[in-house]
């Protein structure tokens, strides 16, 4: 089910521990599990209801997985199913997928991925390995942009 109301699909102003309940439209997580679950899921979910409360769970069980490294070592015992609420084994190889572009890229920190992406060459490269794993679309590629903290001019309407 697509939802045409932006606002409630917009992820809520997020503080550096990835959580918060204000009202405010979110620029991002500081949290690179965070990030990839919440571009995994986004796609045709409600946010509030759907996507938000399993990122804010992950974000609550896995601490550590705020690096890349910490969220493939977290992916390995393979209870992220678990942990998010989310059986469904295409969303969950898409996680796989994007967390083993960012491995390949260098990507340890959201700082280095805004780095990244703030950057036209790397930018480039990171988004076509990215766009390249299944289900992402450049409005996903925009949406990562957002969630780790980059503005990029268009809204998501996923």
């Amino acid at each position: 089910m697509t939802i045409d109301n932006d606002a409630a699909n917009l992820p809520a102003q997020l503080d550096s521990h990835g959580t918060d309940d204000s009202i405010e439209v979110s620029r991002g997580w500081d949290h690179i599990g965070a990030i990839v679950v919440d571009a995994t899921l986004q796609r045709r979910q409600n946010y509030h209801a759907t996507v938000r409360p399993r990122v804010v769970a992950l974000v609550g069980a896995w601490p550590d997985a705020a690096t890349t490294s910490g969220f493939r070592r977290r992916l390995d015992t393979g209870t992220l199913s678990e942990v998010i609420s989310w059986p469904s084994p295409g969303r969950l190889a898409q996680v796989e997928d994007m967390t083993r572009v960012f491995e390949s890229q260098g990507i340890e920190t959201v700082v280095e991925l805004r780095g990244a992406l703030g950057d036209d060459a790397s930018r480039a490269v990171l988004r076509e390995a990215l766009g390249a794993v299944r289900h992402v679309s450049p409005k996903t590629l925009d949406y990562i942009d957002t969630l780790s903290g980059v503005s990029t001019g268009g809204a998501v309407e996923e």
